[in-house]
C-alpha cells in the first residue's frame, strides 16, 4: 500500500475546521440563525486553550460548551476563537484554537463533525511527570513504571550442607588403639592350664 506524503486526513480536518470558522464568525456577526446551536468539544490540554484553574481542575481532560442562548462576545479569529460563558453563574471568558476542537455539533439539523487532536508540549511532558509520580515502588525503592517488566532478581546460591566434623576425643578418655590387646579380665586365668594327662595308678603303688 502507498504512503500518503500528501496527508489527505490532515487537509480534510484542516478544511472542515474551517467550516466551523465560518459559522461562528457568522454567529458572531448576525447571532444563531433559526433553531441553529451548537455543542462544540475541545481538548483542555492541547496547546493554545486558556480557560481558567478552576475549570482546568474540572475538566481536566476535554470539555463541551454549549452556544445557544447564553454565550457573549463571541470573536473568531483565523485560527481562533474566544467566548464568554457562565458556569454554575460565574462568568468565564474561555479561548480556543480551532485545532483543539474534538468535535462539533448542530443538533437542530443533526450535523456533526469530529476530529483529531494532537497533545504536546508541556502537557505532554506534565503527563510524563505524572506517569513518573504514580510509578509502582520496588523493593529496591526505585521506582518503576506501571506495564513495565522487572527482571527477576537472582536467585540466591543454595548454602552447601557440610559434615559435621567427627568429635575429638578427650585426651583423658581417648579411645584404645585396635592394635592394642585388651586388659586381661583375671591375669590368673590367662595362665595356659596344664595339659591334662593319664595317671596311672601303679605310679602310686610302693615298689
Amino acid at each position: 500500500m502507498s504512503v500518503d506524503h500528501i496527508r489527505y486526513d490532515l487537509l480534510t480536518q484542516e478544511a472542515l475546521r474551517g467550516v466551523i470558522r465560518n459559522v461562528l464568525t457568522d454567529a458572531a456577526v448576525k447571532g444563531l440563525p433559526g433553531d441553529h446551536h451548537f455543542f462544540v468539544t475541545f481538548d483542555t490540554r492541547a496547546e493554545g486553550v486558556r480557560i481558567s484553574s478552576r475549570l482546568k481542575a474540572s475538566y481536566p481532560d476535554d470539555m463541551t460548551i454549549v452556544l445557544q442562548h447564553q454565550f457573549w462576545d463571541l470573536v473568531v479569529g483565523e485560527d481562533d476563537f474566544e467566548v464568554g460563558l457562565a458556569f454554575n453563574g460565574i462568568p468565564e471568558r474561555l479561548h480556543i484554537p480551532l485545532s483543539a476542537v474534538k468535535a462539533f455539533f448542530d443538533p437542530s439539523v443533526q450535523f456533526g463533525l469530529q476530529f483529531t487532536v494532537e497533545v504536546g508540549g508541556a502537557d505532554k511532558a506534565a503527563r510524563d511527570t505524572e506517569a513518573e509520580a504514580n510509578a509502582l515502588p520496588r523493593a529496591d525503592g526505585k521506582p518503576v513504571q506501571a506495564g513495565k517488566k522487572l527482571k527477576p532478581a537472582p536467585a540466591e546460591e543454595p548454602v552447601k550442607k557440610t559434615k559435621p566434623a567427627p568429635p575429638v576425643a578427650d585426651s583423658a578418655n581417648s579411645a584404645v588403639s585396635k592394635s592394642a590387646s585388651p586388659p586381661p579380665d583375671n591375669p590368673a586365668k590367662d595362665k595356659a592350664a596344664p595339659s591334662g594327662e593319664v595317671v596311672r595308678l601303679d605310679r602310686f603303688r610302693k615298689k
